[in-house]
């Protein structure tokens, strides 16, 4: 159906669950409303908390796929709500919260928590040995290398892709893609002074990129389309190269 031609009855099936009241079980509520043209999965949670009830919890900032905040699970798949067509979902539209990270209640999640302390693990940050000279000339990177580190800086850390990976679903000491993808990020980028050794101690165990069992979903999930794949193939030779010196 084309998003200018809508005119169903959508059935919404939405997981309820406030984790700080005692009183509260989770359980799925049924809503339904009129699809409108060119609707986004966020105007009909809109549609359904100013219409039918205002105590439904989700996540919302910029609509635009740049916060990442509206993740959910929507017909058991991780998507962002603001870039999601209702007319390309059939009429019964399933939505759960993202998998992995703390409930805050409804379909809104606390992805921070778990992004702080993959960054802390993963120390995500430049290392520099010596200190910052606001008065230095900048350092010139070559273009190649600039490209790969902004394709992997694009990431607006959604959850979506921790969501989707098995690995990241069952194990919470799992980097999981987006901390892969953060950790591939400083390995290349020449002002970090980190070495082989270092890295090879960060990503050559089971937490790190050999704890990834390569169903790859992450990679068909992320809405940046980041190249997963070709992240996860970099740190698997770097790691190799390093342990056959």
């Amino acid at each position: 159906m084309s998003g200018n031609n809508a005119n169903r009855r959508l059935k919404f099936e939405i997981f309820r669950y406030n984790p700080q009241d005692p009183d509260s079980t989770p359980h799925m509520q049924n809503f339904e409303i009129d699809e409108l043209p060119y609707m986004s999965l966020f105007m009909a949670l809109n549609e359904i908390r100013e219409k039918h009830d205002p105590s439904l919890q989700f996540d919302f900032a910029c609509r635009s796929a740049i916060c990442g905040s509206c993740g959910m699970m929507v017909n058991g798949k991780p998507s962002l709500g603001c870039r999601t067509q209702t007319s390309d979902l059939p009429e019964l539209i399933r939505l759960h919260p993202l998998p992995v990270f703390k409930l805050v209640g409804d379909l809104s999640v606390d992805t921070g928590i778990w992004f702080r302390e993959m960054a802390e693990k993963s120390e995500a940050w430049i290392h520099a040995k010596e200190a910052f000279d606001p008065a230095a000339q900048e350092d010139r990177m070559d273009d190649e290398t600039a490209q790969k580190i902004y394709d992997s800086d694009r990431c607006i850390e959604c959850g979506c892709c921790v969501a989707s990976c098995g690995v990241a679903n069952v194990s919470g000491e799992f980097a999981g893609p987006a901390g892969l993808n953060r950790m591939a990020r400083f390995s290349m980028d020449p002002r970090d002074t980190r070495d082989d050794a270092d890295w090879f101690e960060l990503i050559s165990n089971e937490h790190g990129v050999f704890g990834c069992i390569g169903m790859m979903a992450c990679h068909d999930i992320c809405p940046k389309e980041l190249p997963l794949l070709e992240v996860y193939a970099y740190l698997r030779r770097k790691a190799l190269t390093t342990a056959l010196k």
